[in-house]
């Protein structure tokens, strides 16, 4: 990472650009394909509800979408209790008036925002890797390591096959979507739209730094600002990294940098409205206080560090031999103290006493692959190069030793990410929930938006919960391990009020404390038990298909 005139620096060519935009068609494509399989391999009964991982969240997401087609505020509409329209989300609100004024459904919307978050994050770091890696081949290296290269999941899978009977060891250390680039544009597309923002964010701040202008703090600002209103936990990456870096320059120069201190100030004031206005929300309203509770429900944290170093491999290994290799040298120019400082202070983030700690893993995934490759060309390339130009017979030069250590490091970290791949095929080749519904479920759903009203509470399985809010737009009575409140308390009743061996006081109950309006009784209600609402007198029979049966609540 050597330094080159601020004339240069940054400067990217057209042939750099051609290779960029090739490397996102592939990776687009190749994301692409598990969702074309899932769509044409579905059966006549069944259709593919066109998500590919993390069905909850995404149907909280759906939620939104559309509740803010017909309204600017919304209501959490994942959780029966009467609450008031107060949140907002700029990306969810963005991609709603796509659909109202395009009349597209959520679907095509949401391949539509794959795509351009998919595009837009690996067009963001690129130029953000380009004012830190002057040489044009390493910059390539870099943002190959960036777009495919995911952690040593694949010994564990091996291991699941071999010797221990079919089960996944520490499943979350291959899952775990954030710091995986190809996974999140897979099937966590808000996320890479998220370092898009953050990228930017700090290429801004960088080139106001370097450049000593004050428009590129402005800007940065901007970009923060936009990035609050749609994560505003991003924020705190933003905040604390540009301090890092601050302090480091302080410490190295021993001169107090003022620029970077008001340009840091400018960046704060401009975006923390979103920041400021979710602290409020989760801390005023008692509805939005005990879902951010609820996150510990998730139970997914930042792995420990020896699993975080099955969660990401050889790039992870190499970026520390790198960052501990610099630090002593005391190679310390300002790129360097920005790397360095943006990969130890994301170290610390992802371990803050927070239940959203893991979402700190997101981003640090570029300092990580450019302090590899660092490492990959001036320690490991040089050592093996030594050892193959001296063994005579191979008819190695440093060129082509260059070349095959470079080549053989990329196939490594692919592995796992081949893996995941291949697995979606796998998981839609079940044609099952919760990405499959069948289309009388569906059609249900459909039914219940055309004849009920949005505020009429749905009691159904989860499984049809999760979907009740963002295709029938009512209220669910359990949809989301956060967003529904009491969300075991919920579940529990679910489970019994499809018991047989539960009485109808118990769920009559339920009903008139939480006010639902329509039972919803498919093939997932019926694998909850053998209760059928249409033998009651507590039900009437609204809709009826081969599958499923809805149930107004009689008063």
């Amino acid at each position: 990472m050597n330094t080159l005139p601020p004339e240069q620096r940054g400067a990217v060519s057209g042939r750099e650009w051609r290779f960029v935009g090739l490397v996102i068609a592939v990776v687009l494509v190749f994301t692409s394909l598990p969702y074309l399989y899932g769509y044409l391999s579905s059966p006549t009964d069944k259709q593919y509800m066109g998500l590919m991982l993390n069905v909850p969240d995404h149907g909280q997401y759906l939620s939104w979408w559309r509740s803010f087609q017909s309204t600017f505020l919304v209501r959490n509409k994942l959780t029966p209790e009467a609450n008031e329209p107060l949140f907002f989300n700029l990306l969810w609100w963005t991609l709603a008036q796509v659909s109202k004024w395009t009349g597209l459904g959520y679907a095509a919307v949401y391949q539509a925002f794959r795509w351009v978050a998919g595009g837009s994050f690996l067009w963001a770091a690129y130029r953000l890797i380009a004012q830190f890696v002057p040489e044009a081949p390493r910059r390539r290296v870099t943002f190959l390591l960036l777009s495919f290269s995911s952690g040593l999941g694949w010994v564990l899978v091996v291991l699941k096959y071999t010797l221990t009977g079919g089960e996944l060891l520490f499943p979350l250390d291959v899952f775990i979507a954030e710091g995986n680039s190809f996974l999140c544009i897979l099937g966590y597309p808000h996320f890479a739209f998220a370092i898009t923002f953050i990228a930017l964010a700090f290429e801004f701040a960088w080139r106001g730094w370097r450049e000593e202008r004050t428009w590129p703090m402005v800007w940065s600002g901007v970009v923060s600002f936009l990035l609050g209103w749609m994560h505003a936990y991003d924020l705190l990456l933003i905040y604390v990294i540009i301090g890092a870096f601050a302090l480091s320059i302080w410490v190295r120069d021993r001169v107090f940098p003022w620029r970077l201190f008001w340009g840091g100030v400018i960046i704060a004031v401009l975006s923390c409205s979103g920041a400021v206005y979710s602290v409020i929300l989760t801390t005023v309203d008692p509805l939005w206080e005990e879902v951010l509770a609820q996150f510990a429900n998730a139970g997914v944290y930042t792995p420990t560090p020896p699993h975080l170093v099955i969660l990401f491999g050889f790039p992870l290994i190499l970026a520390a031999i790198a960052w501990i290799g610099m630090a002593v040298r005391r190679h310390w120019s300002d790129e360097r103290l920005f790397v360095m400082g943006w990969f130890a202070a994301g170290a610390v983030l992802i371990y803050i006493p927070t239940d959203y700690q893991i979402h700190m893993l997101n981003s640090w995934q570029i300092p990580m692959v450019i302090l590899a490759t660092g490492g990959l060309y001036d320690v490991i390339i040089p050592a093996i190069s030594k050892i193959g130009v001296g063994i005579r017979g191979l008819g190695l030069n440093r060129q082509r030793v260059s070349q095959l250590v470079i080549v053989t490091f990329l196939l490594a970290v692919i592995p796992t990410n081949l893996y995941l791949w291949v697995w979606r095929f796998v998981d839609l080749a079940r044609h099952d929930h919760p990405y499959f519904l069948y289309r009388d479920e569906v059609a249900a759903l459909d039914w219940l938006r055309e004849n009920t009203s949005a505020d009429d509470v749905v009691l159904s399985s989860i499984t049809i919960g999760q979907y009740v809010p963002a295709l029938s737009a009512n209220t669910a009575f359990l949809a989301h391990w956060a967003q529904t409140v009491d969300f075991y308390d919920k579940s529990e009743r679910v489970e019994s009020f499809f018991d047989t061996t539960v009485s109808d006081d118990a769920r009559v109950e339920t009903l008139r404390t939480f006010g639902v309006a329509y039972v919803f009784h498919g093939p997932a209600e019926r694998a909850l038990g053998g209760y059928d609402p249409g033998q009651s007198s507590l039900f009437r029979e609204v809709y009826s298909s081969p599958a499923v049966r809805l149930y107004a609540v009689r008063e």
